[in-house]
């Protein structure tokens, strides 16, 4: 048995009232209350046409016709076995596993957690720490024009909680594992990832979304991340769901007094992908690096939008985004760079390089630069083309045939936004699924990856 959304269900209004009766928190108050104003306001936007300038090229139709369902009777068994292939084997993890949107603690692994350190659910923690919870849940998210987060707002079932008090070097990444199984219907999750590191700490967060059918559904996910005074963090987005699924995923970055934050995505599954990364450098000598791949094939639709907010005085940001289309596929970036008034000397790059492997494959991209304060040195740029030829000929005048001489090309066009993921565990593991890509391109075909 399930909760159904559809069209037909004006603004998900009816569903949200099934929904709310066993939802996590509920006899909260300001719970309640909070997933009330999601849902006003969700009603009140609607689901973004292309209309708005920030979803001017992606069309999310196919997301709003599909009627969803939220399985009410928890998740289904999976073996333990099932997610080898998504664990890193040489890296120990603190994990938690969610199957259809649910915890699922036989699967998760919080044997290692250092004292002081808190791992759960969120639905846990709003039992065990609501105090802290609700010092922070929604704070930093903002869903006033945000549709999709206002949406996840009324409906987060479940997600990671993660709290590292002052001044702990947690040695171990915490690897928050999103698995959706077999389903006859197209099913919705609405993960909701709270992350709050406080000051003079260093954290490594894995956020990873598979699927193990090749079915319809719809994540859409939402993380706030709190990064305290002088704290490091590093966040990994990996996410290759199945190529008839929907993902829209938003990282809200809160950043302290001298942090430092490093987020590394690598999108390769999904049939419309929208990946939202807004860090707000809220503090004085803040760094911010925001660093990504996406690669698509077929008919997908991948979109990244970047906002990167300067609110204090002395800071750096980079952005390095690298797109492979192929197929009938389509790629945007759409990259913003705000610079408030009182943010001098700040010194912000932005560069999206994109390499079409079809005469058919299309990218839109926008870097943006909005500038309110007279000291700063900003950059930005894009780059559009096709594979070398010149360079492919010269590898194939050195014995190597034509196949292997893309491949190599398409290597260390790749390679040089995976070189920056620090942990070489995690690399070796995003360079293992660029190369299935590879193998997949190489003997395979634009499959019906497209539910529209």
């Amino acid at each position: 048995m399930g909760i159904s959304f559809s069209k037909e269900d004006d603004g998900y209004s009816k569903g949200f009232e099934e929904f709310r009766k066993d939802a996590p928190g509920n006899g909260m108050l300001w719970m309640e209350s909070l997933r009330e104003q999601g849902i006003r306001k969700f009603s009140e936007l609607g689901f973004p046409t292309p209309e708005n300038e920030d979803w001017r090229f992606t069309n999310v139709t196919p997301i709003a016709r599909t009627t969803f369902t939220i399985e009410k009777n928890g998740h289904k068994q999976v073996a333990p076995e099932a997610l080898s292939r998504f664990m890193f084997p040489k890296l120990k993890t603190i994990r938690l596993v969610f199957i259809d949107g649910t915890y699922s603690p036989a699967l998760s692994d919080l044997s290692d957690i250092p004292e002081g350190v808190k791992v759960m659910s969120l639905d846990s923690a709003l039992e065990s720490d609501e105090g802290l919870v609700k010092k922070y849940l929604s704070k930093y998210a903002d869903f006033s024009e945000e549709a999709f987060t206002a949406l996840n707002t009324a409906f987060m079932q479940d997600g990671g909680f993660v709290h590292i008090p002052r001044g702990t070097m947690l040695k171990e990444p915490v690897h928050l594992l999103y698995v959706t199984g077999k389903s006859d219907k197209a099913t919705i999750t609405n993960p909701r990832n709270l992350l709050v590191v406080e000051d003079n700490c260093k954290a490594e967060v894995i956020e990873h979304y598979v699927s193990l059918d090749e079915g319809v559904y719809f994540s859409n996910v939402v993380t706030e991340l709190i990064v305290g005074e002088n704290s490091s963090v590093g966040h990994y987005m990996i996410e290759c769901e199945s190529m008839k699924a929907f993902n829209v995923s938003t990282l809200r970055v809160e950043q302290g007094r001298s942090s430092n934050i490093r987020s590394h995505s690598v999108l390769l599954g999904g049939a419309i992908v929208r990946n939202n990364v807004h860090p707000v450098l809220a503090g004085e000598g803040c760094d911010s690096l925001i660093n990504g791949l996406f690669m698509s094939t077929g008919r997908q639709h991948m979109d990244n939008y970047m906002k990167v907010e300067h609110a204090s005085p002395h800071c750096d940001s980079r952005q390095f985004y690298n797109g492979v289309l192929d197929g009938r596929s389509r790629g945007v970036f759409h990259g913003r760079i705000i610079v408030h008034k009182d943010a001098q000397k700040t010194d912000a790059k932005q560069t999206n390089r994109n390499l079409l492997l079809s005469d058919n494959a299309q990218i839109d991209t926008k870097p943006q630069l909005e500038i309110y304060a007279d000291d700063v040195k900003c950059t930005h740029g894009a780059t559009i083309g096709q594979m070398d030829e010149n360079a492919v000929f010269y590898l194939r005048s050195r014995g190597i045939n034509e196949d292997a001489a893309r491949e190599i090309l398409l290597g260390a066009f790749t390679s040089g936004t995976l070189e920056s993921i620090q942990i070489e565990e995690i690399r070796t593991y995003c360079e293992s699924l660029v190369a299935e890509w590879f193998a997949r391109r190489k003997g395979g075909t634009e499959s019906d990856n497209d539910p529209r």
